[in-house]
Formats: structure tokens, C-alpha cells, sequence
């Protein structure tokens, strides 16, 4: 299976258009949020997702209520696990924790958000990884990740060298 994941879209409708269509396109099967949709409209875009939706709440979420309602309860309090296609999935905001959890071995996939910046990185047998900002409002660069849970190798796109 194929997830997509996305996080700090800061309410870049824009942004959020062009990663769904890539979702689209790659055939995802779920997409993770990984916090900061920042406003309940910004999830308006999401109802042409072709996938399943699942997110947490980041630290500029404002609406909450709304949010969770507008997701109808798939925006959940961090962190969150879940496991998808037999791989254990924690998904959190910040990344205070994201070196322990891994140490830990409990985690095949650790997904965060936070600090714009994508990462994708082995640390033991779990891999790590961050999208980046899809947003772009920071550091000027639109990225989302896409993780094949079959091969579990995770790949950064960025949207600019995609459209």
C-alpha cells in the first residue's frame, strides 16, 4: 500500500490542491496529516481525496471542534498509532520524541511535522520521516512524502519540480 503524507499546509489552499492530485495520481491509499491544517476550511479540499484521511492536530490547529468535525473525527490528538497494512504507525506534531520512539523499536514508521523540513532517515528498524511544509509559507519550498509499505522506502516530492 501506498500512503501519502502531508503536514503544514497552513491553510495553502493552493498547496493543498496540488498535493491531493499527486495523491491522486500516485494512487495513494491513505493520506496522513501530520498537524498544522491551521483552519477547518483548509480541509474542503481533502473531500477530493481518492484515499483514506487520517491527521493530528498541530500546535497553529486553531478550530479544533471544527476541524474534527469538518474531518467527521479523522483529525485526532497527538500522538496517534495506528497500524496500516501490518506496519505499526505512530504520527505526532513535534518532534521532541520522534529519537526515543525510534530507539524504542516499538514503531515501523514514525511521522512528524513542525519543522518544515523533510526528512526521511533509518533509525534502527524504523523509519523517520517528515514531509517537509506543503504550505511552503516558511521556507519557500512545497514538499509532500509518499511511503511504500511494502518496500517501506519513502520518497520526498517537491511539488514545484512536479507541476
Amino acid at each position: 500500500m501506498k500512503i501519502g503524507v502531508i503536514s503544514d499546509t497552513h491553510d495553502n489552499i493552493d498547496r493543498i490542491k496540488e498535493s491531493i492530485a499527486v495523491f491522486n495520481r500516485e494512487e495513494v491509499g491513505l493520506v496522513i496529516h501530520a498537524g498544522d491544517v491551521t483552519s477547518p476550511f483548509a480541509l474542503i479540499p481533502f473531500e477530493e481525496l481518492d484515499a483514506e484521511f487520517v491527521g493530528i492536530f498541530g500546535n497553529n490547529d486553531g478550530d479544533k471542534i471544527l476541524l474534527r468535525d469538518r474531518s467527521k473525527g479523522r483529525i485526532h490528538r497527538q500522538p496517534h498509532k495506528m497500524t496500516v497494512a501490518g506496519k505499526r504507525i505512530v504520527i505526532m506534531h513535534e518532534p521532541d520524541l520522534v529519537e526515543d520512539l525510534a530507539q524504542s523499536g516499538n514503531f515501523d514508521l514514525i511521522i512528524y511535522g513542525h519543522t518544515h523540513r523533510a526528512r526521511a532517515e533509518w533509525i534502527n528498524n524504523t523509519l523517520v520521516l517528515n514531509p517537509g511544509e506543503a504550505g511552503h509559507w516558511l521556507y519557500g519550498k512545497a514538499t509532500i512524502a509518499i511511503v511504500d509499505t511494502e518496500t517501506m522506502k519513502a520518497r520526498i516530492l517537491n511539488l514545484d519540480e512536479l507541476s
